[in-house]
């Protein structure tokens, strides 16, 4: 493996996985010049087991090699859960495997021999694609932190008014006055940060729906 730098977590890395080391000698030229960090692997083993789950980048991963085949691969990260998107480098007869990575969930694909603007436009649409994904996932993982606060019957009025259900009707449905319902509505909108109704339900959407059984 060959690592440009001492990249963490935090920072994107571009892993290359390729038995052709002209081709991985000619992406870290192409990379290095760009500033990103890059890790070099000649054997896709080596790529999987040194790899970190949590690592922010991309992969871009031959579709044949002696070992293992690229398919192989992204069955295993897929498998591990990882979040990496996958650009795949592929021979002119790869067509067929090359929509069965598709499938599989690949970001993409890419033709030998390929352009510069080609293989870095790829890569950094994979980046950021990254980026958003792990946005995401944090977002939810701290709005699942917050809802986690709700009493049992805050999340009980959350789910209601986020399936459309006037004061009212919750008051009459849970036992309680109107007032008390709109007490516990108030408390719902602070504790998850809601600005509105439809920020709440926006909410909802992230968390997944029905969340009354998490409390």
């Amino acid at each position: 493996m060959h690592n440009t730098s001492t990249a963490t977590i935090h920072s994107p890395v571009v892993y290359i996985v390729d038995d052709d080391e002209n081709m991985r000698e000619a992406l870290l030229a192409i990379l290095e010049t760009t500033g990103h960090h890059v890790a070099l692997f000649s054997r896709p083993e080596d790529f999987l087991q040194s790899h970190s789950l949590n690592q922010h980048g991309c992969v871009l991963l031959d579709i044949r090699m002696p070992t293992m085949s690229g398919l192989e691969v992204q069955q295993r990260l897929n498998s591990a859960g990882s979040m990496l998107p996958v650009i795949f480098m592929s021979g002119c007869g790869d067509i067929p495997i090359a929509v069965q990575v598709m499938k599989e969930g690949a970001f993409d694909f890419i033709q030998k021999p390929f352009r510069e603007e080609e293989i870095m436009d790829r890569i950094n649409r994979a980046l950021q694609l990254d980026t958003e994904n792990r946005k995401a996932i944090l977002q939810r993982t701290e709005l699942q932190r917050r809802f986690e606060t709700l009493s049992q019957r805050e999340a009980q009025v959350f789910e209601l008014v986020t399936n459309g259900r006037a004061n009212k009707a919750i008051a009459a449905e849970l036992g309680l006055s109107e007032r008390t319902v709109e007490i516990h509505r108030a408390n719902v909108m602070e504790k998850l940060g809601a600005r509105s109704i439809a920020h709440l339900v926006k909410i909802s959407i992230v968390l997944g729906g029905n969340q009354s059984d998490l409390v």
